[in-house]
């Protein structure tokens, strides 16, 4: 038989033993639903084309198997010599970027008159664009400049000073776009540090440098490897900064030239794939290496709460 239908003002409601269970009681938070947007955006803006591109790299135009773009790519010194350059470009700028920003945002971690005006000063090149801050320094550091005519007309120099369309353009270029984004990030991070551990350690006798070492400089680590990992990402993948600033046939022929080359010079789409595969791989690997360095280093987290 039947369990009989328990009646309530005319509505019928199911058995007890038959009621639909909610998400909760099912043991899913609701909320993780939210993610689901993100998530599929997430797969099909960046899985699905680097899917594409990775199986894109193993249908070689040349003879050879599946791996012909890649033997191809190690086979060209004039190929994977991009590399070599990319990386003395973004290694030394990541490194002194994520320095500096280290440097600035302990000074400004903490109220003072005129702060807000400083941090909006040293934002600012996040609005202008690569493309704005290479042209920028084209008109200030070029061979007709304003530095280099200034400089002669006081007598320091009697020919131009070759600071850009070289490697040293492309630094300073990416240095005044990348500094920004590891300043705001540190500073976040720098100012939720409890201030009253510094304060400790000074009543304990350390010095500011002391206290900088063993108790910031600890607490900070995982914010300088995050720092350092975004910084590197966005030098690694220089792009208009070498066209416009460097020597894209020579000094700093990076990695992103040889894939644009490929790509829509020799209209070989398979090799650029192999060529940005390259590229994702080189990052990966640093970046590994620069997490693996924080775990070894550094283990818990910044607890307590700083000033806001």
């Amino acid at each position: 038989m039947k369990a009989p239908v328990a009646m309530t003002s005319g509505v019928a409601k199911p058995p007890a033993g038959r009621r639909r269970l909610g998400l909760a009681e099912r043991g899913v938070d609701g909320l993780l639903l939210l993610l689901v947007p993100g998530v599929g955006a997430v797969l099909l803006l960046f899985f699905v084309p680097f899917l594409y591109g990775l199986l894109l790299s193993f249908s070689p135009q040349l003879p050879g198997g599946i791996l012909a773009n890649y033997q191809a790519f190690l086979a060209d010194r004039y190929l994977y010599d991009t590399v070599g350059t990319t990386l003395r470009i973004a290694l030394p700028v990541s490194v002194f970027n994520v320095v500096a920003a280290v440097a600035v945002a302990y000074q400004v971690r903490n109220e003072f008159r005129g702060k807000r005006l400083l941090t909006t000063v040293l934002v600012i090149p996040i609005t202008l664009g690569t493309v704005l801050i290479a042209e920028g320094l084209l008109t200030y550091l070029g061979p007709r400049g304003w530095l280099n005519r200034t400089l002669e007309a006081v007598g320091l120099i009697h020919e131009p000073i070759r600071l850009v369309h070289n490697y040293w353009g492309v630094v300073f270029a990416l240095v005044i776009s990348g500094f920004p984004f590891a300043f705001l990030l540190l500073l976040s991070y720098i100012s939720g540090i409890d201030p009253n551990l510094e304060k400790a350690a000074a009543t304990l006798g350390a010095g500011p440098f002391e206290r900088f070492r063993r108790v910031i400089l600890p607490l900070l680590a995982p914010g300088i490897a995050t720092a350092f990992c975004l910084s590197f990402v966005l030098d690694f993948s220089v792009f208009p900064s070498a066209i416009m600033l460097g020597e894209p046939s020579r000094a700093t022929r990076v990695i992103s030239i040889a894939a644009y080359h490929a790509a829509f010079e020799q209209f070989d789409y398979s090799m650029a794939s192999a060529i940005a595969m390259i590229m994702a791989a080189v990052e990966l690997v640093v970046i590994a290496a620069v997490l693996f360095l924080r775990g070894r280093l550094y283990r818990g987290s910044a607890a307590g709460a700083g000033k806001g």
